[in-house]
């Protein structure tokens, strides 16, 4: 019979026997909780619970357990020897020290924060039906002020961190994905999509909302300073989702959307029009000529059109309804040491207009993240890559819309072919023979590889790439224009393509040392950064085609031109470093700091420092604050330092040449564009903030304020030079100063709580200035007419408007210089700021059992152009606002309207001066409800798929006083941003 010999040596200790300890972790409802993190009290055994609240561990009898997950209250549970451990968690109000923020080379504690960071999860992000990141944005965080250019799809946005802070360049801050630069500058030519989209094909359509797991805005100088001259506009960090361990997991998404413009204006009918426009047409004199056949061809839609019909251009051309279809598709999963993530979605979008034009975008998302057995190692991958494919039409119709003719004939002749009414109009919808079209692909791939070289020493290195390549054309063919023209493909017909391609590279080595001690921690970061940017442009038309099938062949064409063929390449170095003291856990001092190495300038002055100190006081710690008081959380804490910008373009500081196109008696031409200057150097941004931060009621409420004042100086602007050069300017640093300050409030609290009902809140405040505080030389400058010492750099400066003479009509204008002329730039005095006075937004989240309900209203107070910009004298030709109808008529009249003119009567033309004047400025605040959500999920049991449908509306209502297209966006020849409704579906298992 066999049998074991235990040797037990004195002293040793016998390990009670070890068992596996099943359970399931729920919430306070019974709801299962995934990704709760179980470790063995004194051990180093760790797990995490699975999709269905499951898990399973390796414990002794008299082991402890102590499970944690963020938002809930940490529990620890002892095992007393069970096998089975059922555990629920209670749901905290919000634990700031669990609260981690990206800030981009290192993470930090909301609680333990000494910068300014704003942070929107996906949560929030899923919640609403857009496309591109900036959208889910819009409102939601205080100092970032976001507006849609256009509601075109595949359009841009524009952003501002804090204002604008330089005269010259981009005012876009720095975008880093999953810890890689994207580039967010267009790619697009303005003389191919300038007309449909702006100009503006945003790289970051490319990113798709539903993979963000979470969006960081880096603000202040504590935050920003570790970028060095990348963080003066500030910076924007999204990170993706990661898969998480537990069993696979599938979860699926289906959702269509529609869209309308959401508001029309208010134009003359036909009865209106017709009166006004012949009105102009008498006041010039000219009445009698309306019965002579000879000079119909003058006012057509007096003469020869119906003058019993009416078209509602506005529903006819951009009145449609836009479809957009969404699917998404992702598998998790993996053990507590590898996980995994693929996912991919696709979504088809239509337009307003008339016509068969879509945007189609296809995405593929990958991540995995691995740590080895001891630790020590660990890496991380993540790949990204979507192609977009946008057709539509070369023109947006929404000019048309505005200002065709209410009378103007059918679109179509009774054959079904366009109607040009014997040549007396240009048919708007000829431009659906015109093709604009713009073909994206994206890819963004980043690697990070870390090493624990010992327990408080970790070495890191992350690898990124990114490749953003954009092909576009515009096609316009004879067939678009008016026969009366006599245009052909042979003489006419043209393509033009835009071919351009952005690739980057970039390293960065790290060193992290981190020592903690009972009542003092240091964590020291440093590292280097190794980067580089090419870019290539190739821009071609073909004119001349033997006909228009052959329109798409520039191998076709009897003239080939090279508009524009450059190419780029931008270097750029770095070291730079962090320390971070904490005392007591209440007081922190966090140092940062970077040398910055850009190819941009010339030799000595490629090299520039920057860095910033913050502070924090966590007074909510000491003993003055007693255990029952009602302050749970109290921090002061400030910042100073400075960030710069190397933001002007490649090779500016050498003499520069390009290729025109054209050519001299057969020889290419070679266009001077730039002088040699090495003297110029970095822009630099000196930013200042304190900010007091405050939770009550154990954190339940909680109040950010901070103030804040960035000052930018030697602005880099084109200095003006004498034509006699044969240059208009030479790039250099000017005198200038900048300031842009303001106030932010943040706040969030828990309304109530129970199992079954929950109701939070958030708000947001931003109340900014912005002033040119010094400007040598400005008044002897080019800029003089654009800018003065004092005010914003978003100013206008126009004519002062006096209203309309009694006796003549006619507009009158204060006349500045007192030359009894208008006219001159003297008499441009009239300041009205554009920027917005305050903006913020307020946000509702209700959940009652298994229903959810989530609003969010975005408001903001500002002046924009109004309708008067677009058209200020009643009776030229083109219909206009029903306003113009309140025009002066007879001597004696005090209308706001001069007199009606069909513009023949000669002399000087008043009605531009009032386009140009303060009448054409008005109030453009606003409230909006961007978005709405309402989401039920379907009860199931333990063993089938979670489901949950939802309803989502984006722009359903806004309250405006704005007489224009739309405040945020008063372009009377953009489409505005339309108003959606969504149903969706997700489904997970």
């Amino acid at each position: 019979m066999p049998f074991f010999l235990i040797n037990v040596q004195a002293g040793t200790v016998l390990e009670p026997p070890q068992a596996t300890v099943s359970g399931t972790v729920t919430d306070t409802s019974g709801n299962p909780l995934a990704g709760v993190n179980l470790v063995v009290e004194s051990k180093n055994i760790g797990t995490i619970s699975d999709f269905d609240g499951s898990f399973s561990i390796n414990a002794g009898p008299t082991d402890v357990l102590i499970f944690s997950m963020v938002g809930f209250k940490s529990l620890t549970v002892p095992i007393v020897g069970r096998e089975e451990v059922i555990v629920q968690l209670e749901e905290d109000v919000t634990v700031l020290g669990e609260v981690v923020l990206n800030a981009g080379y290192y993470s930090v504690s909301e609680k333990e924060r000494t910068g300014n960071i704003a942070t929107i999860k996906a949560d929030i992000i899923e919640k609403q039906p857009v496309a591109n990141p900036l959208a889910a944005m819009q409102g939601h965080m205080s100092g970032v002020n976001i507006v849609q250019d256009t509601g075109v799809p595949g359009g841009g946005f524009s952003i501002e961190v804090r204002g604008r802070n330089f005269i010259n360049g981009v005012s876009d801050p720095l975008f880093i994905v999953d810890g890689v630069p994207f580039g967010s500058q267009s790619m697009g030519v303005a003389r191919l999509s300038n007309q449909i989209v702006g100009g503006n094909i945003s790289p970051l359509n490319a990113i798709n909302p539903n993979d963000i797991e979470s969006i960081e805005v880096l603000k202040d100088a504590d935050a920003t300073a570790i970028y060095g001259s990348r963080g003066a506009n500030g910076v924007v960090l999204i990170t993706t989702k990661k898969g998480k361990a537990g069993k696979t997991r599938f979860d699926a998404q289906l959702s269509t959307s529609l869209g309308q413009v959401s508001h029309f204006l208010d134009l003359m009918n036909t009865e209106q029009y017709l009166q006004v426009r012949r009105e102009g047409i008498s006041n010039d004199g000219y009445d009698s000529f309306l019965e002579n056949p000879a000079f119909s061809f003058y006012w057509p839609d007096l003469t020869l059109w119906d003058q019993d019909r009416y078209t509602d251009w506005q529903k006819e051309l951009i009145g449609g309804t836009a479809y957009r279809n969404n699917a998404q598709l992702s598998i998790s999963g993996g053990s507590d040491r590898t996980q995994f993530l693929v996912s991919g979605g696709y979504q088809k979008e239509t337009t307003v207009f008339p016509g068969d034009f879509r945007y189609k975008k296809a995405n593929l998302n990958s991540t995995v993240n691995h740590r080895s057995k001891d630790g020590r190692f660990g890496i991380s991958l993540s790949t990204s890559y979507t192609h977009e494919d946008n057709k539509l039409p070369t023109e947006d119709f929404t000019a048309n819309a505005y200002s065709l003719e209410p009378n103007a004939p059918e679109i179509y002749d009774e054959d079904g072919n366009l109607n040009w009414e014997n040549n007396t109009w240009d048919n708007p919808l000829a431009g659906l023979e015109e093709e604009y079209a713009a073909v994206s692909k994206t890819l963004i791939s980043n690697a990070v590889v870390s090493y624990k070289i010992m327990d408080h020493l970790e070495l890191k290195s992350s690898l990124g790439f990114t490749s953003y390549q954009l092909d576009t054309h515009r096609a316009m063919p004879s067939s678009a224009t008016n026969p009366l023209y006599g245009l052909t493909p042979q003489n006419y017909s043209y393509l033009m393509t835009n071919a351009s391609q952005r690739e980057s590279w970039i390293i960065e080595p790290q060193l992290n040392w981190k020592r903690e001690w009972d009542n003092f921690s240091v964590d020291i970061l440093m590292g280097t950064t190794f980067q580089q940017e090419t870019t290539e442009q190739l821009v071609l038309r073909g004119r001349g085609f033997p006909n228009n099938g052959l329109l798409y062949n520039l191998g076709a064409a009897q003239n080939i031109d090279i508009l524009s063929n450059a190419d780029g390449e931008y270097r750029y170095n770095a070291v730079f470093g962090r320390v971070n003291l904490k005392f007591l856990d209440r007081y922190i001092l966090n140092l940062t700091g970077r040398r910055d190495g850009s190819s941009r300038f010339g030799p000595g002055k490629q090299f520039g420092n920057f860095g910033a100190i913050g502070v924090a006081w966590l007074f909510s710690g000491e003993g003055f604050i007693g255990t029952n008081s009602l302050l749970s959380h109290g921090k002061l804490r400030g910042s100073y330092g400075t960030t710069g910008s190397d933001n002007i373009g490649d090779y500016r500081y050498l003499d520069t040449y390009t290729v025109t196109g054209n050519d001299y008696d057969g020889t290419t031409i070679l266009e001077p564009t730039g002088l040699f200057n090495p003297e110029f150097g970095w822009e630099e941004n000196r930013k200042l903030e304190m900010a007091l931060e405050l939770g009550f009621f154990k954190d339940r409420l909680l109040l950010n304020s901070s103030w804040y004042r960035n000052r930018s100086s030697n602005q880099l602007v084109g200095i003006p030079l004498a034509a006699t050069t044969g240059f208009s300017e030479l790039t250099g640093n000017f005198d200038a100063l900048v300031e842009n300050s303001g106030f932010e409030f943040d706040l969030r609290s828990v309304n109530f709580q129970s199992n079954t009902f929950t109701w939070s809140t958030t708000v947001n405040l931003t109340i900014p200035k912005n002033k040119l505080v010094e400007f040598d030389g400005l008044d002897n400058s080019t800029f003089a007419n654009r800018y003065v010492i004092g005010q914003p750099l978003s100013i206008v400066k126009l004519y002062h408007a006096l209203g309309v003479d009694p006796e003549t009509g006619q507009y009158r204008f204060e006349d500045f210089n007192g030359d009894d002329e208008i006219g001159s730039p003297e008499d441009r005095q009239w300041i009205e700021d554009l920027a917005p006075k305050f903006y913020g937004g307020l946000g509702n989240s209700i959940r009652f059992g298994n229903l959810t309900l989530d609003a969010f209203f975005q408001f903001k107070k500002q002046k924009a152009y109004n309708t008067v910009r677009f058209d200020a004298t009643p009776g030229y030709k083109g219909n206009y606002h029903v306003d113009l109808l309140d025009r002066w008529m007879e001597p004696g009249d005090t209308n706001p309207y001069q007199r009606p003119s069909a513009g023949f009567g000669g002399g000087t033309n008043l009605g531009a001066f009032q386009q140009e004047s303060n009448a054409a400025v008005s109030d453009a605040s606003f409230i909006r409800l961007r978005n709405i959500s309402l989401g039920y999920e379907l009860p199931t049991n333990e063993q089938g798929p979670d489901i949950n449908i939802y309803v989502q509306g984006q722009n359903l209502w806004t309250w405006t006083e704005y007489k224009g297209p739309d405040p945020e966006e008063p372009s009377s020849t953009r489409l505005p941003p339309l108003r959606q409704i969504t149903l969706g579906l997700q489904l997970s298992f």
